[in-house]
């Protein structure tokens, strides 16, 4: 009896010595690069991998990146994070197929991309009165000097946004973008992720989206006088919904589209796919879809929630 137990407690003791390294190596093969345009949020993003636990490093030069995984992981079974962005702007060429090589090579890279609306960046560049890292210096018209500086570094970034999951800070306080950063890093393991994002129209199209559906068309509960307060998490808005035939066929023609296509997505590498619902102020419509769409697809793949506007208020 006491040989069964001592077998039993050794088997267990062996099984947890295992998850425990099974957890170095994946910390080991693990980094996180977080780069996009200037202004976007991108030292947030790393403040927000920081207290999550990751060594982080701002500005790397890309040419330095494989030598400060190997020294990290040499050192420390943690996983680490780093920036890259435009001020080592002769260096990023090298970047997209550096990121394709690790991968190859089984270390697990996901890159982050922090977009922004020009107006956004323009507005958050003139109230911290820094300088665009692209802009000459000395230039009588400051404001089309930024503008310019700003659409180079798309120009600059296009091949490392391609290859990243981007998200879109116009409209995020830094505190929902640290929050949104947990999200996607909580959910890095999975073959394919499933963003669903309801949004406003009058505040523009997310700049992250893969895909964009609009519900516009359908019947709006806003002129309700019972729902106006209420939000499509709310199970009066969503009675009225699934009552407009018009809705669940719109709902379910989404869900079919989206089953179709995501084996697509994941047979090509695809880490992060964004699908953004749109309504008039991103209260009723959009955030029911939204709800909706991540139950039917929840079982299947990781799925994360967003919702633009209502998340804003809180």
């Amino acid at each position: 009896m006491h040989k069964r137990c001592w077998a039993r407690q050794r088997r267990q003791s062996d099984e947890g010595q295992q998850v425990i390294e099974a957890t170095a190596r994946q910390q080991r093969d693990e980094v996180i690069l977080v780069t996009g345009i200037s202004g976007s949020g991108k030292s947030v993003a790393l403040h927000a991998l920081e207290d999550a636990g990751y060594f982080c490093v701002d500005n790397l030069p890309p040419e330095l990146l494989r030598d400060f995984i190997r020294l990290e992981h040499e050192r420390f079974t943690r996983s680490v994070a780093a920036a890259v962005d435009v001020r080592t702007a002769t260096s990023l060429p090298a970047l997209v197929p550096l990121i394709h090589q690790l991968r190859a090579e089984g270390m697990r890279v996901h890159a982050i991309f922090l977009d922004a609306s020009t107006d956004a960046l323009v507005r958050r560049f003139s109230e911290t009165r820094r300088p665009h890292p692209l802009t000459a210096p000395k230039e009588s018209d400051n404001a089309r000097a930024l503008i310019e500086a700003i659409e180079l570094e798309r120009a600059l970034l296009a091949d490392l946004r391609e290859v990243s999951t981007v998200i879109d800070t116009s409209q995020l306080r830094p505190a929902l973008l640290r929050s949104w950063v947990r999200s996607l890093v909580g959910a890095r393991d999975a073959a394919l992720t499933l963003v669903f994002e309801s949004f406003a129209f009058k505040h523009g199209v997310p700049l992250d989206a893969d895909y964009v559906f609009d519900m516009r068309v359908l019947p709006n509960p806003y002129y309700i006088r019972e729902l106006r307060p209420l939000t499509g998490r709310d199970a009066p808005v969503a009675a009225y919904l699934e009552a407009q035939p018009e809705a669940v066929e719109m709902l379910t023609q989404i869900q079919a589209f989206l089953t179709r296509w995501l084996p697509a997505f994941q047979s090509d590498q695809r880490s992060y796919l964004t699908v953004a619902i749109g309504c008039t102020g991103g209260q009723h419509r959009s955030v029911y879809a939204v709800e909706w769409l991540a139950r039917h697809f929840e079982g299947r793949y990781a799925t994360l929630v967003r919702h633009r506007e209502l998340d804003a208020r809180t």
